[in-house]
């Protein structure tokens, strides 16, 4: 394929073992779609609700890059032909990933992420792309 018939998945990373899985299964499947992978986890400060902040020094960006870059490292080797981007975006997750689906072919996100809600079969962040993404969404549910 050329670059210009190359399709572009969009992975959510949060670097919890379903957001790793996720990336795993894009992988995995990258090739027979003709595919690069665009890996994207999205931070933000989180609200006090009133309290002041005490996380004042917190590279929160800095963070989230290397959340990221570790994520890539636990997904195993990237196969032959397809190449991968890594970008860290301010914003909260849903509406970062909702953007990025605008110029994908493909969106891939994990079932659930760091949230310890119990009884939640698909978190809020997979919900809500599944729900507005301008392109296919798949959720990858992990392992038992």
């Amino acid at each position: 394929m050329t670059d210009e018939q190359r399709t572009q998945v969009v992975v959510g990373i949060d670097g919890s073992p379903g957001s790793v899985t996720a990336l795993r299964w894009a992988l995995r499947h990258a090739p027979a779609l003709g595919s690069d992978m665009h890996a994207i986890t999205a931070w933000e400060v989180p609200a006090t609700f009133g309290y002041p902040p005490v996380y004042i020094d917190v590279d929160w960006e800095g963070s989230a890059r290397e959340t990221l870059d570790k994520a890539i490292a636990e997904a195993g080797e990237v196969p032959p032909g397809v190449t991968i981007t890594a970008d860290v975006v301010h914003g909260h997750p849903s509406n970062v990933l909702v953007a990025a689906s605008k110029e994908a072919d493909l969106l891939v996100v994990g079932s659930r992420g760091h949230s310890t809600v119990a009884g939640m079969l698909l978190g809020s962040v997979s919900q809500h792309c599944v729900h507005h993404a301008e392109c296919p969404v798949v959720v990858v549910r992990g392992t038992r």
